[in-house]
């Protein structure tokens, strides 16, 4: 099959990617879009700064430079690293509706589209492209929790597990599409925002995989519709950040991002 991943350009894509390419570019065509951001949410509060600054500044501007100029054997790839799994050469896409990008897809004429994490709403020119359609790895329970920083909401809101949701994307609306998998796991306390979000996406990419297996084997996924629910989540604003951390939780802990760097890509 012919892959093409949308995904944004943070860091828990690309741990996403550096677990799903290697497999699948051995047995497909692989492309690779990014987004530059998710939103449009240019005045944020200071905590989702400094997770900004984790999740995009230091690892695309320092890290990942530091990645393709260390000599041996690294697992995981930052984002250059990547394009050797790849057809073409990765693209920055952040129109993904424009004329101009949809031409590009249709000229690419990918059997399936797979959105990880990103930035832009898909909407029906693109969505019809793909013989078997649009898949998106949503980092919450649908339908529960729709929208952005659903892991954010979950932890705030002191539910036990967490979870992503692997569904399809069937119209311009967000985190409606029928569900394929839910995958869930434990809340540790102990542990970040970040840690949970990136712990999340171990399990998340084994259910691509699965979904893409089953395709490459002439099978049908199967779907299941959601429950109705008005629930839908935004960026917390300042206050809500500081709730979150009054009850204990952190947003990003700077020794648990070293230890996950050290042992995943440096």
């Amino acid at each position: 099959m012919k892959i093409l991943f949308l995904c944004n350009k943070d860091l828990a894509s690309n741990f996403a990617l550096n677990q799903l390419l290697p497999e699948i570019s051995a047995n497909h065509d692989v492309y690779l879009w990014l987004s530059g951001k998710v939103g449009n949410n240019s005045a944020l509060p200071k905590q989702l700064e400094t997770l900004k600054f984790f999740e995009q500044d230091l690892f695309n501007h320092l890290l990942a430079p530091l990645m393709l100029s260390t000599k041996g054997n690294i697992a995981f790839k930052g984002f250059d690293g990547l394009n050797c799994f790849l057809c073409d050469e990765l693209k920055e896409v952040n129109r993904i509706n424009s004329p101009e990008s949809v031409a590009t897809l249709n000229a690419l004429s990918p059997d399936l589209i797979i959105s990880i994490r990103f930035g832009g709403i898909l909407k029906e020119d693109v969505i019809n492209i793909p013989t078997h359609g649009v898949i998106n790895l949503h980092s919450g329970i649908l339908p529960q929790y729709k929208g952005v920083m659903a892991t954010f909401w979950a932890l705030k809101n002191n539910e036990p597990m967490i979870g992503t949701t692997l569904h399809a994307i069937e119209d311009g609306t967000i985190d409606t599409g029928k569900v394929i998998i839910i995958s869930t796991m434990s809340v540790e306390r102990d542990k970040s925002y970040l840690w949970h979000v990136l712990a999340l996406y171990k399990q998340g990419t084994k259910d691509i995989l699965d979904a893409i297996n089953i395709l490459n084997e002439g099978k049908k996924l199967g779907f299941t519709p959601q429950a109705q629910s008005d629930s839908y989540f935004t960026f917390p604003s300042a206050i809500e950040c500081k709730d979150f951390e009054d009850k204990g939780w952190q947003f990003v802990n700077e020794q648990g991002y070293l230890k996950f760097m050290q042992a995943h890509y440096l």
